[in-house]
């Protein structure tokens, strides 16, 4: 069993279809840890222009 994610409304269920919605959930799995971070820098760069909110 995995967590999943609604990619509509953002509710975490197990389940593949959300039960607020009724959408389909996609596997809510981080991205991959690397410690060269190939696209780092314009991860930084887009928080600096956009705010402390952007991910």
């Amino acid at each position: 069993m995995k967590i999943r994610k609604c990619s509509l409304c953002g509710t975490y269920t197990l389940k593949e279809e959300c039960p607020t919605c009724k959408s389909k959930t996609i596997v809510a799995k981080p991205a991959r840890f690397s410690p060269q971070d190939p696209y780092g820098r314009y991860r930084r760069r887009m928080k600096r222009e956009m705010g402390k909110d952007a991910h």
